[in-house]
């Protein structure tokens, strides 16, 4: 998958370009892209306007980000292994696809500022019958990002959501576009 996801394409305009900076450290319009790869995701909202921030464990991905996007902030980190490395700090804009570790899913909707926008998408129940993954631990169960972005005390508003099988490759997924009023 080279190309941008449809579903971040869909839901990237909810982004909202300023958000008020307070003691969270939110950053105005900001985005945090989680396990950004090559970033395909960053490319979408730097060319929205939006600052850029992603978070891989490859350097040479890291390294292809810096070279397209030289202005975007980059953290190598394994974070399956590390502390998340950005405590405290929310966001406008936070994007995930094709990862799941099931330890950061509060972390990561927490990330989401007041006004910000949660897109996730990645591999589900299922998956399994058409190829990887197909460790049920990098596949999210039933309702699982639903219940993950209800999560008290400031729950998410889900905006959409689907968990479907699509064609082109084919593979089970789950995704979901949330706002946090």
């Amino acid at each position: 998958m080279s190309g941008p996801s449809e579903w971040v394409r869909r839901w990237a305009p909810l982004v909202p370009r300023d958000v008020v900076n307070g003691s969270s450290g939110a950053q105005g319009g900001a985005v945090l892209d989680v396990a950004c790869g090559t970033g395909r995701h960053l490319r979408v909202f730097h060319e929205r306007g939006h600052p850029v921030t992603g978070l891989d464990r490859d350097a040479l991905a890291l390294a292809t980000v810096h070279a397209a996007l030289p202005g975007a902030t980059l953290i190598e980190t394994d974070l399956e292994r590390s502390p998340w490395p950005l405590p405290g700090r929310t966001y406008a804009g936070v994007v995930v696809t094709n990862y799941l570790w099931r330890a950061l899913l509060p972390t990561i909707v927490q990330s989401v500022a007041p006004g910000g926008v949660l897109i996730y998408e990645t591999f589900a129940l299922g998956n399994e019958q058409h190829g990887k993954p197909s460790n049920p631990d990098f596949l999210l169960r039933p309702g699982e990002l639903l219940a993950a972005c209800a999560i008290a005390p400031a729950p998410l508003r889900v905006v959409a959501y689907e968990d479907v099988t699509l064609d082109n490759p084919v593979r089970c997924v789950q995704r979901i576009a949330a706002v946090r009023n």
